[in-house]
């Protein structure tokens, strides 16, 4: 039997890219899916059916069920209407995979409020929107499971997102708590960081030869990749995994660990600001964390 058989998901940003990917393969798998999205451009702009109609249509036609949604995850009565959808056309929700995303990048010091606001609100407002719509059913149900999108651009950085990552680096936060508070409803909650070219990828400049070549690497690492672990998560096989963060890199896949103190210095009299200076921070500089961004982590080829 299908690893999906019998379960419905509701995925957000179906139309294109990874939600396209991850829709498809969770169909192929036995899903009924209702594939959201909103049809807008990279920056959030605009509203299109098409995107998503494609994807209904081509579920439909390999054989499967799907229905289209083409409400924003940003809003909080448009969420709770994806998930009564999913209930009201299926007559059940068993998954909820948050992938809607846009970009509005811009260095720190030239960054807009209404860039900063859009983007929390589609990426972080909208994960917990939709997730929060879910719990409900989720917890009379006593299961379910949640797969959201985070990023290394939060994880660990990067050049013109901090709002991007920030909401990222929000996610991951989310995820852990939602496995916490759910955990003794037997739902679980789990990230993902994909590594893959998307369109919203496609925003990333090739000013010099060696923006040029990590594009040109990054291509190779297709959406269609990720829609494994998402699948995976989403299946009773995962029952006990919950509360981590993947990453998945072409054929790689991650385990992300999560920040722990990493060193300790303590003095009897108490601190002072000299004594820091003098003591604390000589003591913990050697375990300082560099000023790294995503492609310094990951500076290899993808595999």
């Amino acid at each position: 039997m299908a690893m999906l058989e019998g379960k419905v998901a509701l995925v957000t940003g179906a139309g294109r890219g990874i939600g396209r990917g991850i829709a498809m393969l969770m169909a192929e798998h036995g899903a009924k899916v209702v594939v959201n999205d909103l049809g807008g451009d990279a920056a959030g702009e605009g509203q299109d059916v098409g995107p998503g109609q494609e994807v209904v249509d081509a579920i439909k036609a390999a054989g499967g069920e799907a229905v289209l949604n083409t409400d924003s995850v940003a809003d909080w009565d448009a969420a709770h209407g994806m998930v009564q959808q999913a209930l009201d056309t299926f007559g059940q929700i068993d998954a909820v995979v948050n992938n809607a995303g846009i970009l509005r990048d811009r260095i720190f010091h030239k960054m807009s409020e209404e860039e900063w606001d859009a983007v929390i609100n589609v990426h972080l407002k909208g994960c917990f929107n939709v997730a929060r719509a879910a719990a409900t059913p989720f917890r009379a149900q006593s299961s379910g499971a949640y797969v959201h999108m985070t990023s290394t651009s939060g994880i660990v950085g990067n050049f013109g997102q901090v709002n991007y990552g920030a909401a990222k680096l929000g996610i991951f936060a989310l995820s852990k708590c939602i496995a916490l508070d759910m955990s003794r409803y037997r739902v679980r909650s789990n990230c993902i960081s994909p590594f893959a070219w998307s369109r919203l990828i496609g925003t990333i400049p090739t000013n010099t030869p060696e923006e040029e070549a990590r594009v040109e690497k990054i291509k190779q690492m297709t959406p269609e990749k990720i829609a494994p672990m998402a699948a995976y998560l989403c299946s009773d096989a995962a029952e006990d995994v919950t509360g981590q963060v993947f990453g998945v890199r072409f054929n790689e896949i991650f385990l992300f660990g999560h920040p722990r103190p990493v060193r300790s210095v303590q003095r009897g009299e108490g601190w002072t600001p000299e004594t820091i200076a003098e003591h604390a921070i000589p003591a913990m500089r050697p375990s300082f964390a560099e000023l790294e961004r995503s492609g310094d982590v990951f500076s290899w080829d993808p595999v």
